[in-house]
């Protein structure tokens, strides 16, 4: 073990050392998303994070506990590429193909061209499955009373007077659904959260000390 790696090339060491890194958060990535731990991914896009604020009339309705049908806005989930996890896959995809190319006596650039391709293509990959897994919980039949006083995190930053997004379990379902905060004031992605209420199709929520 030690010959062969006193053997590699000083470059195809460090890809070797970064698919090793990567490749542990992205199987921990993964591990927690299907057991229901992984709701401190954020968006790098900012997509939905600085939302409008809904008008009074239609923030406040509802609070008798009838929930209104979701709108096409809020049940359709949206298609985002660059997310933390997809940028794990990429650098693992890219580190795993540059240090097996590198070892099979492709150029430098060979390398780097063929790995960015791997992790152009996990990126995608794995974009396409959270928006599927998404769209397929944001379609099924929710009763968002049944989220109230449970815990959450917020997934999408909850900006001051703002509407962000939060990951519960709704029904018995990971969900994510547009919330506020109950005094208004701003939450970071990642934040442990206690559903306090139910605004119609979204939820009001205050920070919490306990996690999900």
């Amino acid at each position: 073990m030690t010959e062969w790696w006193n053997g590699l090339t000083t470059l195809n060491q460090v890809f070797y050392g970064a698919a090793v890194f990567f490749g542990g958060l992205f199987v921990w990535q993964m591990i927690a998303a299907f057991i229901g731990l992984g709701g401190g991914e954020g968006e790098l896009d900012g997509a939905d994070a600085g939302e409008a604020d809904m008008d009074a009339g239609d923030a406040d309705a509802d609070f008798d506990g009838d929930a209104d049908e979701p709108d096409a806005a809020e049940t359709t989930a949206s298609f985002t590429l660059i997310s933390i996890r997809s940028l794990i896959t990429f650098f693992t995809m890219f580190s795993v193909a540059g240090a097996l190319l590198l070892d099979n006596g492709r150029s430098i650039p060979s390398a780097m061209t063929f790995s960015t391709m791997w992790g152009l293509v996990g990126m995608f990959v794995i974009a396409g499955l959270i928006y599927l897994l998404r769209k397929l919980t944001a379609t099924g039949t929710m009763d968002l009373g049944t989220a109230v006083g449970t815990p959450g995190t917020v997934y999408l930053d909850i900006p001051r007077d703002g509407w962000g997004e939060v990951r519960v379990m709704v029904s018995g379902v990971v969900s994510y659904i547009k919330a506020r905060t109950v005094d208004g004031k701003p939450l970071k992605s990642g934040t442990p959260v206690a559903v306090v209420r139910r605004l119609g199709t979204r939820l009001e929520v205050q920070p919490s000390k306990f996690e999900e």
